[in-house]
């Protein structure tokens, strides 16, 4: 079967078209940004791929022999205050060019939307669903509370908040319920119910066999990494201060965690349905699902996360719009070393960051981070997908991937915080010697005063980096 895939660098999509492939089916891609292609399919056989904006589609056109499509694409951390407005957009798109087709099923991923006040990302899901509705295809719509796996923002907020706080004093939205859902079953209903004529032009709540309020969560994750952990909850923390809560507490960006407070408020609690029974799928407790995502991050195979998405920082450009570094009117630091061992350097550079630190003053990292959180910024927390693997649009700490070719022996960094210009970091070998760039647009007086401030810092730190990346110890 043919079947077109949108938002294919998200979180669940990536997942996704591996699981497609297993089955043998044959996928086309949708993508915004060609460098951003998943390492994990690019070159697959049965996979081939279509720059599209459903944004802005202009005069795009889709293969005429599409069987079925899914529907994964969201705005929930979209920088525009109207990202209900972007997401009808997005959906009518969306719908318009698949009825040119020939496709005969769209299955679309929401949220579950049953109680009676729901948030703007809520009512926003459901407005979508109804956007999607049409004569020429059938629709199959899964609503999905909280989902729970290696990676999912529920997952790593959650992680961020057992593992950081041993004593927690908390919003009261703590109390609020759900039916929070494993990856692994997500996956396997939007696999089951592909061309099942029962679903046609009906909705399902998927959800797990649990009904946990947050706190019950957190206290089960807590067990599962063998914390003890106390929390007391406010009835008096406004969702602003809420928000600013989850902020500094996780990994979230500011603009995420006002969506999710939002939410968090709102019950997600399943309707049953047969869809159990369609899809043969039985849903695990919270508990197992939080084992298993320990598995895959102790096995380092973490295929995707929401930090992947650029919408979890402050880049919103295409990837290929900055991998040409500007020269004119920038401020650099350049430094060069010869190497006596290639595979160790470019090993050193593909495991910097995260927990593996920036090998030199990592103390001075870290106030950077906590600086660049006060203002705003992402700081450090969001860390790295993968330990020792690295590809174009992945998250690493403040800064996003825009290339990481082995073979051209090149990586290469935008910074995402908080700064007054542009930033780029660049490591490449040439002819057994390293060379590291830091480069710096400034924007206005602001900018410049900026560098010069930071530029006594830049020799030790800078030094020492390139030392660690090119001397085996």
């Amino acid at each position: 079967m043919k079947i077109l895939i949108t938002g294919t660098t998200g979180y669940i999509a990536k997942r996704l078209a591996l699981k497609l492939l297993e089955q043998g089916h044959q996928l086309v891609c949708c993508v915004r940004d060609l460098s951003r292609i998943p390492d994990e399919i690019e070159n697959h056989p049965s996979v081939s791929f279509i720059k599209i904006d459903f944004l802005s589609p202009g005069s795009s056109v889709l293969p005429q022999d599409i069987d079925a499509s899914y529907y994964l694409i969201h705005s929930m951390s979209n920088p525009s205050e109207d990202f209900e407005s972007l997401e009808r957009q997005c959906a009518e798109n969306f719908k318009t060019l698949v009825e040119s087709t020939k496709c005969k099923h769209v299955i679309y991923l929401s949220g579950i939307v049953n109680d009676k006040t729901l948030s703007k990302h809520l009512r926003s899901r459901l407005m979508v669903e109804e956007t999607l509705k049409s004569n020429n295809y059938h629709l199959t719509t899964l609503r999905a509370g909280i989902i729970v796996g290696s990676g999912s923002a529920s997952f790593e907020i959650i992680r961020d908040i057992v593992e950081k706080l041993p004593f927690m004093i908390t919003p009261k939205w703590l109390h609020t319920k759900s039916q929070p859902i494993g990856i692994r079953d997500v996956l396997n209903y939007l696999v089951g119910v592909l061309e099942q004529q029962e679903t046609y032009g009906k909705s399902f709540d998927i959800f797990g066999p649990e009904i946990l309020s947050y706190k019950d969560m957190l206290f089960q994750f807590a067990e599962v990494r063998g914390l003890k952990r106390y929390i007391i909850t406010l009835p008096v923390l406004t969702p602003r201060l809420s928000s600013y809560w989850l902020y500094f507490v996780t990994s979230t960006s500011f603009k995420l965690a006002t969506a999710l407070v939002d939410s968090m408020k709102v019950e997600v609690i399943g309707k049953p349905s047969n869809i159990n029974v369609i899809t043969n799928v039985k849903p695990i407790p919270y508990r197992d699902a939080v084992n298993l995502a320990f598995q895959k991050i102790q096995q380092n195979a973490v295929i995707s996360s929401w930090k992947d998405a650029v919408s979890s920082g402050n880049f919103n450009d295409q990837l290929s719009k900055h991998i040409e570094v500007p020269s004119f009117g920038c401020f650099k630091d350049i430094r060069s070393r010869v190497i006596t061992d290639e595979t160790y350097t470019i090993n050193k550079i593909w495991s910097i960051g995260g927990t593996n630190g920036w090998y030199s003053f990592n103390w001075l990292w870290k106030i950077r981070g906590y600086i660049d959180k006060l203002f705003g910024g992402v700081g450090l927390r969001r860390g790295r997908t993968h330990k020792t693997y690295l590809e174009p649009g992945d998250p690493l700490d403040f800064w996003r991937v825009l290339l990481a070719d082995k073979k051209q022996k090149r990586l290469l960094l935008f910074a995402e915080m908080k700064l007054p210009g542009e930033a780029w970091l660049e490591f490449k070998i040439v002819k057994n010697k390293l060379f590291q760039r830091a480069v710096f647009r400034p924007k206005g007086v602001l900018g410049r005063l900026y560098w010069f401030m930071v530029l006594p810092f830049h020799g030790f730190v800078f030094n020492g980096m390139i030392n660690a990346l090119a001397e085996k110890r």
